[in-house]
């Protein structure tokens, strides 16, 4: 295919900055690439889609192409559209940074995780600031019981416990998307697994709240051909997940699912429900039920608002070519009555 290939470092509103492929560790190559009025690009598949960090985009004449993406990390967007955001593409790893000062959010935790495995890259979880902790490895054991078949990774970047096992995962060629709240340390970690000051870092507010100092998500080249992409604080995430995400995140409520009695059990007293035995029983905690059901309703939300988005498209699609047919129909100049 004609064109040269470029890689998304950073996208803006209206342009993007981008970096060649053969040149992907020197930032001193950095082009600016304008984007239409709609800030869309179009794909190999003829739709048009905005850019986002990490996209592989191919320029011939002039007229980036935005390639197809292998992975993409998404969420949904506020208010009543059903489009989702794509906050990188073409990832491998997603880490998921979660303090243990203050505790860490077990259900934010698992929201992250849906995103990732719906991501189609592979998740890692980053326990953060264990210096500020007495029992890091028993907070990181309760964070670890609901990872389910996820490495979690206890770190302190000060005192450099856990980096190395975090650093064996900057394999040559990936990329890495850090993504987690504001506060998290996920520019700091950065830093860390850069050897040298790339993001700006910050503390705590006064009521305990993370600072906001990644303000935009950015790809940035290390050595030997790994990327990795900071990303800003998450506060509310929006789900866009499948069955399959969902059930890789709880496959624990998802085996319980599949022994209940009856295939459309609401699990709110029908008889041989096994999640409601497993929640009596306490093998199963409530609150990760829960979670569990919240993101199931918001994932089952999205994807009828997909496919009132889809059927609509669908229409206006047969709409016009119906038109088209019935103007070739009465051919140039001919009336319409």
């Amino acid at each position: 295919m004609p064109g040269d290939l470029f890689r998304v470092v950073r996208a803006d509103k209206g342009a993007v900055l981008v970096l060649p492929a053969d040149g992907l560790d020197d930032a001193h190559e950095l082009r600016r690439l304008t984007l239409d009025r709609d800030g869309l690009l179009t794909t190999d598949d003829g739709d048009r889609l905005p850019p986002t960090v990490g996209d592989w985009l191919r320029v011939d004449d002039a007229t980036p192409v935005l390639q197809r993406r292998t992975t993409a990390l998404v969420r949904d967007t506020a208010g009543a559209t059903s489009r989702v955001q794509a906050l990188a593409a073409n990832i491998d790893v997603v880490l998921v940074v979660e303090h243990l000062e203050p505790d860490p959010d077990l259900g934010r935790v698992e929201r992250l995780l849906t995103l990732a495995w719906r991501s189609g890259a592979t998740p890692v979880v980053v326990l953060t600031k264990a210096d500020l902790v007495p029992d890091p490895e028993g907070m990181s054991a309760e964070v670890a019981a609901v990872a389910l078949a996820v490495d979690v990774h206890t770190v302190s970047v000060p005192t450099g416990q856990g980096l190395e096992a975090v650093r064996a995962l900057l394999v040559p060629g990936t990329t890495l998307v850090v993504v987690g709240p504001s506060g998290a340390g996920k520019s700091t970690l950065v830093n860390a697994l850069a050897g040298r000051e790339l993001m700006a870092t910050g503390g705590l507010r006064a009521d305990g709240r993370g600072r906001h100092t990644t303000t935009h998500r950015e790809l940035v080249p290390l050595a030997d051909g790994v990327m990795l992409i900071d990303t800003p604080g998450i506060r509310g995430v929006g789900v866009v997940a499948d069955a399959d995400a969902l059930d890789t995140t709880f496959a624990d409520v998802a085996a319980l699912v599949a022994a209940c009695r009856f295939a459309d059990c609401h699990h709110t007293g029908e008889p041989g429900c096994a999640v409601q035995a497993a929640l009596d029983s306490g093998e199963l905690p409530e609150r990760r039920f829960e979670s569990w059901r919240r993101l199931a309703k918001e994932a089952a939300y999205q994807a009828r608002r997909s496919d009132v988005r889809l059927r609509a498209e669908e229409r206006d699609r047969w709409k016009k070519i119906t038109k088209e047919y019935q103007r070739g129909l009465r051919g140039p100049g001919r009336p319409r009555g």
